[in-house]
C-alpha cells in the first residue's frame, strides 16, 4: 500500500483533497505535525467528505517522531520544485512512502538534504512558482498508481 506523508501542512481543504485522492487511491495518509489546523475543523471534514471517517490518518506529533516511525527499510520518495528528477523519474513500488512538504515552506530543508538522492519534482514550465500541494499530490499518486496498478478495484 502506498503512504502518503504531509509534513506540517498548512491548509484543511488541501489536506481534505489528499484524504480523498488516498481514500480512493487505496493509499494510507500520514500527517506530521504542527499542522496548521485542527484535525476536527469543517473545512478539512467538507473538502475528505464522507472519506476522513474511514480514512484515519495516521498523525506524528513531529518530525522527528515521524522519522523514529520510519521503518529503516522504507522506500521513501521525497518531492520539492528543487528535485532534479521528475516524478516520471521515481523508481515506484507497491508501498513506497511519497513525502510531501507543507503548502507555505514545501519540504523542509532537512529533509530535502536527507533524501536528496530521492528528491524528485513535478515538472511545470519556467515562471512558475509552484503546484497546490493537493494538485501536486495527486498527480505523484495517480502516477505511481499507474506504475503498479491500483490497490483495489
Amino acid at each position: 500500500m502506498l503512504k502518503i506523508v504531509l509534513i506540517r501542512p498548512e491548509i484543511p481543504f488541501n489536506t481534505g483533497n489528499i484524504g480523498r485522492t488516498c481514500a480512493a487511491a487505496g493509499a494510507r495518509l500520514h500527517l506530521v505535525g504542527p499542522l496548521g489546523f485542527s484535525l476536527s475543523e469543517r473545512r478539512l471534514r467538507r473538502a475528505g467528505m464522507d472519506y476522513w471517517e474511514t480514512l484515519a490518518p495516521v498523525v506524528h506529533d513531529s518530525v522527528d517522531a515521524f522519522l523514529k516511525f520510519l521503518p529503516l527499510e522504507a522506500d521513501v520518495l521525497a518531492f520539492s520544485a528543487e528535485g532534479a528528477r521528475t516524478h516520471w523519474e521515481a523508481p515506484y513500488r507497491a508501498d513506497s512512502w511519497l513525502v510531501f512538504g507543507g503548502e507555505s515552506e514545501g519540504l523542509p530543508p532537512e529533509l530535502r538534504a536527507r533524501w536528496r538522492e530521492r528528491l524528485y519534482r513535478v515538472p511545470m514550465v519556467p515562471g512558475a512558482r509552484s503546484l497546490n500541494l493537493s494538485t501536486a499530490a495527486g498527480v505523484v499518486i495517480y502516477e505511481a498508481l499507474r506504475t503498479h496498478g491500483p490497490t483495489r478495484a
